[in-house]
């Protein structure tokens, strides 16, 4: 590592990676295609970041936003923007339309580029400039290249996003406008192909999967959305019985996992909330019902922050273990809860009303009580959708 780039602090505790899948022990590194073991056998896995010690509280006093947790992150200090400290607010006038009993909102499109992705970006380009990389690389379908472009440019790092044609013309002005290079291909996994090839210069650092089939994003930047899971707590307090996630290839869902297991180990919480994920069409629901992680799964959505063919192992754990589960909703219902959230004062992208329209279906189908506190994760603002956008008013 150069002393050049060398701008920001390890966090004395973190002792190496682990894989979650095979528990192998790593050394702190770069793990671009995830466990080396897990993927010779055809089966790719994440790893995450080990710490020999947790603190002994949730967060730090003096701090604000994600800062706040330094402690539990695998830097002391990072290419910061004011990512975090995104409101949760309970909603019971749309509690008692849905028919449950405490309802609340996490409004992550308050981050500096109106996504959840800000708390990855900001840890995957302090990790980059700490390799010595000079260039980062990443496929997007939108929020997360446009949070990675926005990050890049503040550290004074080239960026190069890799797109395809569906890009929408918002977040291809959001990328343009930081300086980032744009590359359009064909389709995803032209893009994948992309990345994996630049990936092999010696000074370009990837900050997401290429791999078919996936694994996550960067370990470094994933660990930062435990944060999510440590706010949810601080603002509805320890009892959470539910928490719906928009889900593609589960950064998210793992990182609250990963961050409610801490808080349970600390005695901060009792209990595992458990994480549904919500999809446009059955991927992860078939996983659950004995499909192979590894599988393709066809389908179509105008939801274009949770597309994607593909299941992740990350995804399908922390569903499993959370005691969790998968539901399966459908566009046009999605696009009339867009327009019920914001009457009710949440204006969220559509992938982010998703939640909503699921809720009421996991509410039908037995899976979530009346009676349970429930966290609708709204990762992205409605800023990010196009009016043209299909049943769009």
């Amino acid at each position: 590592m150069s002393s050049q780039y060398a701008r920001h602090t390890l966090n004395p505790s973190l002792s190496g990676c682990v894989c979650i899948r095979c528990t192998a022990k790593l050394p702190i590194g770069d793990y671009f295609e995830g466990c080396p073991a897990c993927l010779a056998e055809g089966q790719p896995s994440s790893v995450v970041s080990d710490f020999h010690s947790l603190p002994i509280s949730v967060a730090g006093s003096s701090a604000r936003g994600m800062a706040r947790y330094a402690a539990w992150l695998p830097y002391s200090s990072w290419v910061s923007l004011g990512e975090g400290a995104t409101s949760c607010l309970s909603f019971a006038r749309l509690a008692e339309e849905v028919g449950i009993e405490r309802l609340f909102i996490k409004s992550e499109g308050q981050n500096p580029s109106g996504s959840h992705k800000d708390r990855v970006s900001c840890l995957t380009v302090t990790r980059a400039l700490d390799t010595g990389a000079t260039r980062i690389v990443a496929a997007s379908s939108g929020n997360g290249g446009a949070s990675l472009a926005l990050y890049a440019a503040a550290a004074g790092l080239a960026c190069s996003i890799v797109v395809t044609p569906a890009l929408t013309p918002i977040h291809h002005r959001a990328i343009t406008l930081t300086g980032a290079d744009m590359i359009v291909v064909e389709d995803t996994m032209e893009r994948w192909a992309l990345v994996a090839k630049m990936a092999q210069g010696q000074d370009c650092f990837p900050a997401t999967n290429y791999l078919a089939p996936p694994v996550g994003s960067n370990h470094f930047g994933v660990e930062g959305l435990k944060t999510v899971a440590f706010e949810l707590v601080e603002d509805i307090g320890p009892r959470i019985d539910a928490v719906l996630v928009p889900t593609s290839r589960g950064d998210l869902v793992w990182g609250l996992y990963a961050g409610f297991q801490q808080m349970i180990a600390i005695g901060s919480i009792e209990r595992m909330p458990r994480l549904f994920v919500v999809e446009p069409f059955a991927r992860l629901s078939k996983v659950l019902d004995g499909a192979e992680t590894t599988e393709s799964f066809s389908g179509a959505t105008s939801l274009f922050s949770i597309g994607g063919s593909t299941v992740t192992y990350q995804a399908v754990e922390a569903v499993r273990r959370s005691g969790g589960g998968a539901v399966v909703i459908d566009d046009a219902a999605v696009v009339r809860d867009a327009s019920r959230l914001a009457r009710h004062g949440c204006y969220a992208e559509l992938s982010s009303a998703a939640t909503l329209t699921g809720v009421e279906t996991l509410l039908r189908q037995g899976k979530i009580r009346s009676d349970e506190t429930v966290a609708l994760i709204a990762t992205s603002n409605g800023y990010k959708d196009m009016p043209s956008g299909v049943g769009l008013p």
